[in-house]
């Protein structure tokens, strides 16, 4: 399981890639603010991109892979490739 705080970033605004045993996750950021009053105006201004990379231990099925985003947090749930979960092999004795 994978957390990323993302806030100010909406889900589909993220783009999720797992390659191998490295999970990638892009986005960009856009947000403006703007207030007016009798007097004055205020507005903020604040975007960019961003990009991170994690080495997974594991290599995972992506095809069970499951994302969910809430209050500004992705969670990925990525289960691991059943090619690398350890098997048990029974000795039998002659």
């Amino acid at each position: 399981m994978v957390e990323a705080a993302v806030p100010g970033v909406k889900p589909e605004e993220i783009d999720v890639q797992v390659s191998g045993n490295v999970l990638t996750l892009k986005g960009e950021r856009k947000e403006e603010k703007k207030k007016e009053k009798a007097s004055y105006i205020y507005q903020k201004r604040s975007f960019g991109s961003f990009t991170r990379s994690v080495t997974l231990p594991t290599e995972v099925d992506v095809d069970k892979a499951k994302a969910e985003f809430e209050h500004g947090v992705l969670t990925l749930t990525l289960p691991k490739s059943e090619i690398v979960k350890p098997k048990t092999i029974k000795i039998t004795t002659k």
